[in-house]
């Protein structure tokens, strides 16, 4: 064969070698940024969802927790975390309450039930729950229908109300549910109503902690459109139907306005010395104390 034309031959195969090549990394290259923009469009949409499980988690399932911040952290094109540091108002005294991590991917998201569960603390002299990172009490409800609780249904308001120059929050429950018109009516002017128990699964509490949540809303200065929100939270917090006590509370009161529904208890800050007022009130089954802060001269209160 002739030199000059193995030449041509060995330099088109070098040229065809080179095109190929070249078209195989820009191939790679654009299945990288597909690959890339792709795993990014996922993980944004699973960032969306975890934030909005978030409120909604939230705004119907914890009593005077407030959520200050939500952070983007360890963010890939895979997934990351959601840090949500949170917090409680004690009658205008903010005090720390536990920071969650929860997780996202791809197709699942996962809040820090971890963190949202408490802890409990049980011995010879007593039992209470308390959250985990600030180890601070957590205020606990009574469900009225449940009779028999394994420490039984402590009514915490004499003791609180001999403390002094303290600001506290108890979670007061009702020995039977009352409309809100009801519960303004018993409750102090000089006490804040934060939040409102509205319904819960009925669960044996006979052996111990259930740790099942309670379902209900910060009121705020218009009832009427927070219990309007708070129904169409509900309905998609629960959007399946898996929870029994959420469907069940939806079926009666949904088209309800808040002076039709019924409240099994409430979420009350204010100066522990106000607390006197409801000490010996037959319409309390039980109060459980949550956190308590000392008073300082350069933080007023809010009652």
């Amino acid at each position: 064969m002739d030199q000059s034309l193995k030449k041509a031959l060995k330099k088109a195969k070098r040229k065809q070698i080179l095109k190929t090549t070249m078209i195989s990394i820009i191939v790679v290259m654009l299945l990288l940024l597909a690959f890339y923009r792709t795993g990014n469009y996922f993980a944004a949409k699973s960032t969306m969802r975890l934030h909005d499980a978030l409120v909604m988690h939230h705004t119907v399932s914890q009593p005077n927790v407030h959520m200050d911040s939500r952070m983007t952290s360890n963010r890939s094109m895979f997934g990351g975390n959601i840090v949500t540091n949170r917090s409680k108002n004690i009658n205008g005294y903010v005090v720390p309450w536990s920071t969650l991590t929860s997780s996202y991917g791809w197709m699942k998201t996962e809040i820090d039930f971890n963190e949202l569960v408490p802890g409990f603390y049980w011995s010879e002299t007593g039992f209470y729950e308390y959250d985990k990172q600030t180890k601070q009490k957590v205020a606990t409800f009574y469900h009225p229908l449940i009779e028999d609780y394994h420490d039984g249904v402590p009514n915490q308001l004499a003791a609180v109300a001999e403390m002094e120059n303290f600001v506290a929050e108890v979670a007061v429950s009702f020995d039977r549910p009352y409309t809100f018109a009801e519960v303004e009516e018993r409750i102090p002017d000089n006490l804040n109503i934060v939040w409102l128990y509205m319904t819960s699964e009925i669960s044996d509490e006979s052996m111990g902690p259930a740790g099942m949540p309670v379902y209900g809303f910060a009121p705020g200065s218009s009832p009427d459109d927070t219990y309007a929100y708070f129904v169409e939270t509900l309905k998609e917090y629960d959007d399946r139907g898996y929870n029994d006590a959420i469907q069940e509370f939806l079926s009666e009161n949904g088209d309800k306005s808040i002076d039709e529904v019924e409240v099994l208890g409430v979420m009350l800050t204010g100066q522990t010395e106000n607390f006197e007022a409801l000490v010996g009130e037959d319409f309390i089954r039980g109060a459980s104390v949550g956190v308590t802060a000392e008073m300082v001269p350069y933080i007023t209160p809010e009652k």
